[in-house]
């Protein structure tokens, strides 16, 4: 298998997950596949497979760290490298997607409302996370920040 046709098949395999999320948040399978973390902790298995297999088939180059800028450059300076990336942006994204969707049913948030939270969330990750708690104070007056801080 080529590096590009694993790209398109992890670019694929989670959109079952994310469309489970918008269509069917409380469903059976959504709760087996999606909320047990079945989803994240599979693509979270390949993303390991992917690290082992890079870190042992090349060293990181000399310099490259995550002390600087281009420290992080020069790790991500293969196309497997860049794919191992790509797969962690999936793997986080989809977690915080359906973290999303939980705490909007815990907080009886309109699922319409949560709908271009999600989207943005499989987008641009951390800023569907922000629009998710802004819309979470705007209805509820909760940011989420008084929980961590009362941890």
């Amino acid at each position: 298998m080529t590096l590009d046709t694993a790209f398109t098949l992890a670019n694929f395999s989670v959109l079952p997950a994310w469309l489970l999320l918008a269509v069917a948040p409380d469903a059976a399978l959504t709760r087996r596949l999606v909320h047990s973390f079945a989803y994240p902790l599979a693509l979270g298995a390949v993303y390991a497979a992917i690290a082992v297999w890079l870190f042992a088939a090349s060293p990181a180059p000399e310099g490259a760290g995550f002390g600087s800028l281009q420290g992080v450059m020069l790790l991500f300076a293969t196309p497997l490298a860049v794919f191992l990336g790509w797969v962690h942006y999936l793997v986080f994204d989809l977690f915080v997607g359906a973290w999303e969707a939980r705490d909007a049913r815990r907080r009886a948030l309109p699922h319409a409302l949560l709908l271009p939270c999600l989207a943005l969330t499989f987008l641009l990750g951390p800023s569907g996370l922000l629009l998710y708690v802004a819309l979470r104070y705007a209805l509820r007056g909760e940011s989420g920040l008084e929980e961590v801080a009362s941890a």
